[in-house]
Order: structure tokens, then sequence, then C-alpha cells
């Protein structure tokens, strides 16, 4: 599933090719939502806005287009009406005179007015967004820190949106090996300073890998592997994929387990238990 950074770089590559112009067309596959299409086609997309891993495309009129990418999804930008060759299926279009925003393979999509936002089941619940640049640290470290989530494991609060949204699977084993913290632990086992670490990393990382296009690796040593001629997978994460080979702090081999269903990986020596 697309993380936070993902769906911020697809929200900025969707905002340059259709904001600000006339809507030549709207297309939507299901057939609950094509009452919307008249009302979305001839208006103006305003604004294009990530949150956590969902998106808002906003209609000058007061609509805007709700979609998540769950596992499956993913945008596509093209010439206008200049439509890919895939197995996919089309979800939703969003044609202008120049450029065509297309999404194919998801499911979860609606239209919805500001009320409906406000009151969305998703969108209501989610906690701070830490690719957001007008979410503070302060905000991040008192979440980390609340009551509500003292006694949770980590490995598993942390894919939880309600905690800090636009984390996902490779970014929690990044931001707990970057915190020095093992996957097991609650909120409750750790220390203040681990805490504070923990919510730095969170906010580090995750724009770190929004503007690398996905590292969250120390940049330069990400530099040097790749100047060694070592392909992608082998220098973007600190642990994340990596078990079986060394840490690159301490040379302990990395381990992998499983929690909440999905992989995490850790180093035992960094993040010792």
């Amino acid at each position: 599933m697309p993380e936070g950074p993902e769906i911020r770089q697809s929200a900025d590559a969707i905002a340059r090719a259709i904001t600000y112009q006339p809507v030549d067309e709207v297309f939507f596959a299901f057939e609950h939502l094509k009452i919307y299409e008249s009302q979305l086609t001839g208006r103006i997309v305003t604004a294009v806005k990530p949150r956590g891993k969902a998106l808002l495309t906003q209609f000058d009129n007061g609509l805007s287009i709700y979609s998540h990418n769950q596992l499956y999804g993913k945008w596509m930008i093209r010439k206008a009406r200049q439509l890919p060759t895939t197995q996919r299926q089309l979800r939703l279009a969003i044609h202008t005179a120049k450029k065509s925003a297309l999404l194919y393979s998801a499911s979860d999509i609606e239209v919805l007015d500001d009320l409906e936002i406000a009151q969305h089941p998703f969108l209501s619940k989610l906690g701070p967004d830490v690719l957001d640049d007008d979410t503070p640290f302060e905000t991040v470290a008192a979440q980390v820190q609340s009551p509500k989530f003292r006694r949770r494991r980590l490995a598993a609060l942390l894919l939880d949106q309600q905690f800090l949204c636009g984390l996902g699977n490779y970014l929690r084993s990044e931001v707990l090996f970057m915190a020095g913290i093992h996957p097991l632990h609650r909120p409750c086992d750790c220390s203040e300073h681990q805490l504070t670490n923990l919510a730095q990393a969170a906010i580090a990382l995750t724009r770190q890998s929004y503007e690398t296009g996905g590292i969250t690796n120390d940049l330069a040593i990400a530099s040097e592997l790749r100047s060694q001629g070592k392909k992608r997978w082998e220098y973007r994460h600190w642990v994340f994929y990596r078990d079986g080979r060394p840490c690159f702090r301490c040379g302990t081999t990395i381990l992998k387990d499983t929690v909440s269903g999905r992989r995490c990986y850790y180093c035992p020596t960094c993040q010792s238990s």
C-alpha cells in the first residue's frame, strides 16, 4: 500500500496536471457516482490535498472527490485522453484540455461536501499528519506520549492512522530503528528521550522519503552505495527488506518478524529489547 510520501507525490503530480483549468469531463466507473459527473464537468479543480494515505481532489463548487488507493490503486497522468495500455480497471478519470488524471484499480472513491468531509468515518479520526508542514513537532510529541496509546505495541501502533497518519509498513520499521526502539515495545516501556526520538524520526524520515522518492537511509550512505553500483533496494532503507544483511550502524544481522500481519525489520543491537 502506498504510504504518506507516495500519496503526496501523487497529489503533487495530479495538481500540476489539472488544477486551475476547466475540467472537460469527469468519468466514474461506479454507477452510484455517475450522478456527479455532470456536477463536476466544467468546474475547476482548486487543490489536491493528501490526508494521510487518502486524497481529496477539491472543486470550485464545494465538492471534493475522496479516494484511497488501498493496496492496488494507482494514479497515472497522461496527455489528454491518451489512456495507457494496462490490465488495470479505470475507476476515475478527470480530463482537461491538456492532461488526464486517471485512477486505476481503487475501490474506495466518494464525492463529498465540506460537512461530509468533517464527519467522514476515516478522515475525521485521523491522527496528526507527520508529512503536513502545518503539523508542529509538539503535536506529534504529545500524541506519542498520550495515555490513550501508551500500552499498545509500537510496531502495531505505527500502522494505526488514528495515531499518526501517513505512516505505513516500511516507515514503521525505519522510524523504530532511528528511534532505537524494539518493535514490541510499548510507549510505556520507553524513556521520555526515546519517545522524543520517535516523534522526531516519524517527522524527519517521512519528509525525507517524500523529498527523495522513498529513501529513508542516511543520504551519504545511500549516495556512496549508489556510486558503487548497488541496486536501489540495497541502499534505500536502514533496515526494511534487509533481513540477513548487516546493520549499517553496528554490523549486526538485521532480523525480520511479523507484527499485525505485516513484515517488520529491526536491528537486535541498535533496538535492544
